[in-house]
C-alpha cells in the first residue's frame, strides 16, 4: 500500500501510552477530524488543487458544472490559461461571482449579484453552471441565469493548454482570466466539464498537486 487512508485515527496507544496528536514531530496533509461531515472537498483558505497535468484544451465549448459552499466573499474556483491570452476563469469576488472568458480578443465576464440581503457566502451549498459556446457565455447560479454579449464574435475558441486549477494557483502560474489570487476557502463538490457528449467528473483525491485541500470530507458547518 503506497497511499494514505482517507479517515479519523484516534486515541492511538503503543505499549500502553497513548500517543500525543496536539504536538507531533512533523505532520504533512493530516487534517482535524470533525464529528459532523459532509461529502465534498474541503480547502482551507490557503492552496489549491492542480488537475490535467498535461494541459486541459478548452477550445470552442465547454459547460463547467459544480457546488460550493463558503463564509469568505473572495476565492478563486477554478481558471485554466494558456501562455498568451487565451483563458477561463471562475471567482468570487465581493460576494459576487465572476465568470470570465478570452477567446483571444479580449476577456468578457457574466457576473452574478446576489439580490437583497441573499448572500452567496452563506456557508449554504449553491449549485454553479458556466458555459462557453463558442463566444457565448453564460453563467447560472441556484436556476438564476446571466447572459452577457460577446462583441469579439468572430473570435470562438479558447485555445489552453495549462492544467485546471481549482480553488486557487501557485504564486508563479499566470491565470489570464482571474483577477483574485485569494484562495478559495469552504467545500466543493460534483466539479464536471462537459465538451460535446463527453463528461468527466473530477476526483480531487487524484490531482497532481494538492495544497490546503482535503479530499474526503468537509465540515458539517464552518466553526
Amino acid at each position: 500500500v503506497t497511499h494514505s487512508i482517507p479517515a479519523c485515527i484516534g486515541s492511538m496507544t503503543i505499549n500502553g501510552k497513548q500517543l500525543d496528536n496536539e504536538s507531533p514531530v512533523s505532520i504533512f496533509a493530516v487534517n482535524k477530524c470533525y464529528e459532523t461531515v459532509q461529502d465534498g472537498t474541503f480547502f482551507d483558505g490557503s492552496g489549491f488543487a492542480a488537475l490535467v497535468r498535461e494541459g486541459y484544451k478548452v477550445r470552442s465549448d465547454v459547460n463547467i458544472t459544480l457546488e460550493f459552499r463558503t463564509t469568505a466573499a473572495h476565492g478563486v474556483l477554478l481558471g485554466v490559461s494558456s501562455a498568451k491570452v487565451d483563458a477561463i476563469g471562475l471567482e468570487i469576488v465581493h460576494g459576487k461571482v465572476l465568470f470570465h472568458v478570452n477567446n483571444g480578443a479580449g476577456r468578457i465576464t457574466a457576473a452574478y449579484e446576489p439580490r437583497g440581503t441573499n448572500s452567496l457566502c452563506d456557508g449554504k451549498w449553491h449549485k454553479l453552471q458556466a458555459n462557453k459556446s463558442k463566444h457565448s457565455i453564460s453563467l447560472i447560479i441556484d436556476g438564476n441565469l446571466v447572459h452577457t454579449d460577446n462583441p469579439y464574435i468572430q473570435s470562438t475558441s479558447a485555445d489552453t493548454n495549462n492544467p485546471i486549477y481549482v480553488g486557487g494557483y501557485p504564486a508563479d502560474v499566470k491565470q489570464n482570466c482571474l483577477t483574485s489570487k485569494s484562495s478559495f476557502r469552504g467545500c466543493l463538490r460534483n466539479l464536471v466539464l462537459t465538451k460535446g457528449q463527453h463528461t468527466e467528473l473530477f476526483d480531487f483525491s487524484r490531482a497532481f498537486d494538492l495544497r490546503g485541500v482535503f479530499p474526503h470530507s468537509c465540515p458539517g458547518a464552518e466553526h
